[in-house]
């Protein structure tokens, strides 16, 4: 089998070792920068020249896949020849490159162990990013009120040393990627399964119904564009309980499975805040602050046309720090882009410790994207009393009110995101109030005890029911206490989003 590798970057480095040098006749990137150089000793092309190799099919390893699709089809690329990292189980001979299992701490012991109380969480990566983290929080829930719980991922990280320290096995099987749960025979003696994002959807299109499984969806209509939409609509819902991170990850999921009900579980964020009061404001700029990678979804071009609009003598009270992953190309033209903006700093990735200090001295956050699911970063603000300025797609706007414990903006609405920031610039005496407001939303909302209350709801739920879909059924024809409220609690929630 001869491969063409799409795309170079993040996804790339995940799944590089999944296929034998020897089996990629090139990789093909976008960038003119890597054009015509090597990685792993692999050459690079543009995908009009690398498409006229000798090929058997071409794997794009990005979530860009809609766009890169296109563009190979518009090169003559016929649609079966090309695959997503979402379909490497499709392909021959993958399996034979990824069967190896990792056990850290008492994984193996705990696996092999009889127990009614034992949880399996699975996450798509290790990484320290959002839905990983959340996951996390679950798990350190779940132990604390007596469960056994074991961690397991597709792709190792830095997170699994974190999760030793909380004394939480781990297992990395790369083959929760392109295995099913039926072929996944060490996740059978757990008493619930609970599986985070969309990731999983192989994963439980063959599964054995008497577990139940929690099924966490944290994705926005975004990261469905690789999934195979008759495989997603073909999995038995049998003892499968499906809940959202809030209303972008319900809205993608209802577009292919539209009387779906999908309840609701946000992520609780540690409240790692010292100060109980901010100090009055003592600087002469208004300090706003973006945070999360530099990319189209995350809509910092629309932020940076949106400061070229406020009057100059406007924008220079203020300051604007850009923090987070800034080699993406669009982050190279943002980089260009702001030469005569002095107002706009790019910081690259800082740590945890620097984001800290930095919501410290914040007035307002801005999350301009054009679809977050439910940034993190938008509690962690809201922890620091840091009111949110939100494009009303990011999920965290349904809990926020105009001008009184945060501020709104119609998502790509240029003109109108550069009022509201020309109103907090002009109004700075009111961001304390709104910061302590929105402090109470974190609190009612987004706090670890919150959180921890739905995750013990669901959990029993899915211990003590069958199903949560609308034709229930109960052990003994009985409905429980548990499942009776979780019945109600998603049935007002559905009423009150439409």
């Amino acid at each position: 089998m001869k491969y063409l590798i799409f795309g170079t970057g993040d996804y790339y480095e995940r799944y590089k070792d999944w296929f034998a040098k020897e089996d990629i006749a090139a990789l093909l990137d976008n960038s003119p920068q890597k054009q015509n150089t090597k990685i792993d000793g692999i050459r690079v092309m543009a995908p009009e020249d690398g498409v006229k190799l000798s090929f058997d099919c071409i794997v794009v390893l990005s979530f860009y896949v809609k766009d890169m699709k296109r563009q190979l089809k518009a090169l003559g690329v016929e649609q079966d020849r090309i695959f997503h990292f979402y379909d490497l189980y499709k392909l021959p001979g993958i399996k034979s490159q990824v069967d190896t299992i990792r056990y850290f701490g008492e994984a193996r012991e705990m696996v092999e162990r009889e127990a009614e109380n034992k949880v399996l969480l699975l996450s798509q990566d290790l990484t320290l990013g959002g839905p990983a983290i959340a996951l996390l929080h679950v798990a350190r829930v779940l132990q604390k009120k007596g469960y056994q719980t074991v961690y397991a991922s597709m792709l190792d990280g830095p997170l699994r040393e974190k999760l030793s320290g909380y004394g939480i096995p781990v297992i990395v099987d790369r083959r929760l990627q392109i295995g099913t749960m039926e072929e996944t025979s060490w996740s059978d003696n757990f008493s619930v399964i609970l599986c985070n994002t969309i990731n999983f959807y192989v994963f439980l299109s063959q599964r054995n119904i008497n577990i139940p499984v929690i099924w966490w969806l944290h994705d926005s209509l975004f990261f469905y564009d690789g999934v195979d939409k008759d495989l997603l609509r073909s999995i038995d819902r049998t003892n499968l309980h499906i809940v959202s991170v809030g209303p972008v990850p319900q809205r993608a999921m209802r577009i292919f499975l539209p009387s779906l009900p999908i309840g609701r579980l946000l992520y609780g964020v540690e409240d790692n805040c010292q100060m109980t009061e901010r100090a009055p404001r003592s600087r002469e700029k208004t300090v706003f602050a973006v945070i999360g990678y530099i990319e189209a979804r995350k809509g910092q071009d629309i932020l940076i046309e949106a400061i070229g609009k406020l009057p100059a003598a406007i924008r220079r009270r203020a300051v604007f720090y850009l923090v987070g992953q800034d080699t993406s190309l669009m982050a190279q033209e943002i980089r260009k882009q702001i030469q005569d903006i002095p107002e706009v700093i790019l910081t690259g990735v800082v740590g945890r410790t620097q984001i800290d200090n930095l919501l410290s001295q914040t007035d307002m956050l801005i999350c301009p994207s054009r679809e977050d699911p439910m940034p993190t970063v938008a509690a962690e603000a809201m922890m620091h009393s840091v009111p949110c300025l939100l494009s009303d797609a990011v999920g965290t706007a349904e809990y926020i009110h105009n001008r009184k414990d945060g501020m709104l903006f119609p998502s790509e609405d240029v003109c109108a995101l550069s009022g509201q920031i020309e109103w907090c610039i002009s109004h700075t005496d009111l961001l304390a109030d709104m910061g302590r407001a929105a402090r109470k939303i974190y609190e009612a909302v987004f706090s670890m005890e919150a959180m921890e209350r739905e995750v013990l709801k669901i959990m029993e739920t899915a211990v003590n029911c069958s199903d949560i879909n609308p034709l229930m059924h109960y052990p003994d024809g009985v409905e429980t206490k548990a499942c009776t409220e979780m019945r109600i609690s998603m049935q007002h929630k559905e009423d009150e989003n439409g």
